[in-house]
């Protein structure tokens, strides 16, 4: 960055007295800070990388105090980072603002075939750091495993089940994959039974894999009990509520069997707790409208049966599903896969994580493995004039949320020519609660503004909370950063 933009960007940290997402403060008044090791490990790891500056005292009402040797400074952290795996190489910035000298080190997001980028004095499980809110954490297993498996191609859903064996497949569902099969392949058709099973990665040495088990096994669950679907309708818009007779759920499954028994059992669940409405055409036509567009609907439930992780890492995990007042949300282990980002959803090919088991439902289900599917849940809420999906990447979990509110009863997108990022710049000038905020947009649903608005500003570093240590504060408020409240979004 210029010097002009490090003294702005330091002024609005210190009118906000807030570190951010991809922002960390240092002192370094009395010499360079010994270990940076887990901030250059966190922000190399994280998307869009980050900023140290180094000058700002934190704990001390975030004061200017400048750093003790502009030159030594960067010659020391430049040698730490060069203790990193892959060497990191900062970029720096130096400014003089109010006769203290400041120094930014930019931290750039190393590639996926390079993550996770660790301090190679505590090696790759305990010196992998992930940056969560303002804070590095150290990467889980799990989360340094997810980076093993793409660069290395691992391929789970090939894993041998070992207490299975070939009387463990529905002899059923053998014929009729082998029919299904010779219409859609009649190349592969041309092998026997037993080849085709190998090549299509449904057993392995006469041993069937997990691929095999859940596309075919006639109990599936009885290798893998959480491999599964829970489902559970709150008569509310928040988990903790309860309904009007005391109860926790007003409906509560678990949902077991093959993937596709599984996927028809889920869509069966959602329609008998969603509610239906009957529509009138100009021309006197009856149609019934239900609450969630069902096409959209199979699509998420599919979406999450194939993509899931199904690692020995999310064993333990079903995929999770919730019916609120206001809202449907599925959840399911295993975060987005390779090299896509939530903004790049239904724009760009993605990386499959488990491509067997993909062609599998391709052959059984009629499915399209042509990456169509979030752009069909787009284009289906859209035709349903509902607001459209959110879609969330959290720390190995993936998240889909449909809300069932009408665009047409929701305030323009635009006032005066402002999107409703802008608005809520321009309304946030002066502190306002979520609640506030979400009637200044014409919403009722808070954690909708949450997701699609107020969480995206705050990544920006447009937006902040008035009380950063307590995200979750009933008294927790949002401001807009100096200088963001004229940015169009």
């Amino acid at each position: 960055m210029l010097p002009s933009e490090l003294t702005e960007l330091v002024q609005n940290i210190v009118t906000m007295k807030c570190e951010h997402q991809n922002i960390e403060l240092k002192r370094a008044s009395q010499g360079t800070p010994e270990k940076l090791y887990d901030t250059l490990s966190s922000f190399s790891n994280q998307t869009g990388g980050g900023i140290i500056l180094f000058g700002i005292d934190e704990k001390n009402d975030f004061a200017l105090t400048g750093v003790y040797d502009a030159q030594d400074l960067q010659t020391k952290v430049t040698n730490q980072a060069l203790q990193m795996e892959p060497v990191v190489r900062p970029v720096f910035t130096v400014a003089s603002i109010n006769r203290k000298t400041l120094v930014s080190a930019e931290i750039a997001e190393c590639d996926i075939f390079d993550k996770p980028c660790f301090y190679k004095g505590a090696g790759r499980i305990r010196g992998s750091y992930i940056r969560v809110g303002e804070a590095d954490m150290p990467m889980t297993e799990y989360e340094i495993y997810s980076f093993e498996v793409f660069k290395r191609k691992i391929q789970d859903e090939l894993r041998i089940v070992e207490r299975a064996d070939f009387n463990s497949f529905d002899p059923n569902l053998l014929q009729e994959y082998f029919i299904s099969l010779r219409k859609a392949k009649p190349n592969l058709a041309k092998q026997s039974n037993s080849k085709i099973l190998q090549l299509q990665g449904l057993v392995d040495h006469d041993k069937p894999t997990v691929a095999g088990i859940l596309l075919l096994g006639e109990y599936p669950q009885a290798y893998f009990p959480q491999l599964s679907v829970t489902a559970m309708v709150i008569d509310g818009t928040e988990f903790a509520e309860l309904g009007t007779g005391g109860e926790r759920f007003i409906d509560n499954q678990r949902i077991e069997g093959t993937l596709t028994q599984m996927l028809e059992d889920t869509l069966a669940f959602i329609r008998r707790n969603t509610r239906n409405s009957t529509i009138i055409d100009d021309d006197g036509t009856r149609a019934d409208r239900s609450e969630y567009p069902m096409i959209a609907v199979r699509e998420i439930i599919l979406n999450a049966l194939i993509h899931r992780d199904y690692s020995i890492h999310t064993d333990h995990s079903p995929i999770r599903i919730i019916l609120y007042r206001d809202r449907l949300e599925v959840e399911n282990p295993g975060g987005l896969y390779g090299r896509i980002t939530v903004d790049e959803l239904g724009k760009t090919a993605a990386d499959t994580r488990n491509p067997f088991i993909a062609n599998g439902l391709e052959v059984m289900l009629q499915t399209e493995n042509r990456f169509s599917g979030i752009p069909t849940i787009i284009n289906e809420m859209e035709r349903a004039n509902l607001m459209p999906p959110v879609f969330e990447n959290r720390r190995g979990v993936f998240k889909v949320t449909l809300y069932n509110k009408l665009r047409s009863s929701i305030s323009s997108e635009s006032l005066c020519g402002q999107s409703s990022m802008q608005k809520i710049l321009q309304y946030c000038i002066q502190p306002r609660s979520r609640a506030e905020i979400t009637r200044h947009l014409g919403l009722n649903s808070p954690s909708y503004v949450t997701a699609k608005y107020l969480r995206p500003l705050i990544q920006a570093g447009k937006l902040q909370l008035t009380i950063p240590n307590s995200p979750k504060s009933k008294h927790q408020k949002y401001i807009t950063v100096p200088h963001s409240k004229n940015t169009f979004i």
